[in-house]
């Protein structure tokens, strides 16, 4: 009788042993699954879509640079990633807080003086009212930071093409324009 209460225990061990190992091996698979992630930028519907291996996982509204400073157009990477950034404009340093124009995150475009943040202005958002950066509500902004990763691809679009129309859906979003006085603002 001992022999079957020993073979029991055995055979648990062993089932034990390749549970473990099934585990180990399902995290590895895992682990080499990476989630390519990229973010599309659509001047025109002042909307910005984080993508996820080519798939939209979400859209979220943004403001874009005003007619007399755009927004630049075309691929560029996340250089850099910042929470509770400093302003620095020619001479106007702003440190972090409810002040600061740029909100409490900031993600570099890898061209100087340009990313996406948020504002201390948020009816802006949904306009072409910044300095040429892309502009985002605190709790979206929020949200992507914490996705996106130095090395992700930015596409920003200034006119509606095939990629943007899979997007964001065949048709613009009309959006009102910010009287100037606005503008004067933050980027």
């Amino acid at each position: 009788m001992w022999y079957v209460v020993l073979a029991i225990f055995l055979m648990s061990m062993l089932l034990a042993k390749a549970v473990a190992q099934e585990e180990k091996n399902f995290d590895l698979i895992r682990r080499k699954v990476e989630i390519r992630r990229s973010i599309v930028v659509s001047i025109p519907d002042r909307k910005l879509a984080l993508l996820e291996n080519d798939r939209v996982v979400r859209i979220y509204g943004v403001a874009v640079g005003a007619d007399g400073s755009p927004s630049p157009i075309g691929s560029f990477r996340i250089s850099q990633r910042l929470t509770n950034p400093t302003y620095y404009h020619p001479h106007v340093v702003i440190p972090p807080g409810k002040d600061n124009p740029l909100g409490t995150r900031w993600i570099g475009l890898g061209l100087k003086g340009f990313g996406i943040h948020g504002t201390n202005a948020p009816r802006s958002i949904g306009r072409r009212a910044s300095h040429g950066c892309i502009r985002m509500r605190r709790p979206d902004l929020e949200e992507l930071f914490d996705k996106v990763r130095p090395g992700d691809v930015v596409e920003i679009h200034g006119e509606r093409d095939a990629q943007v129309a899979a997007v964001f859906g065949e048709q613009p979003a009309v959006m009102a324009q910010v009287p100037a006085a606005v503008n004067a603002g933050a980027q």
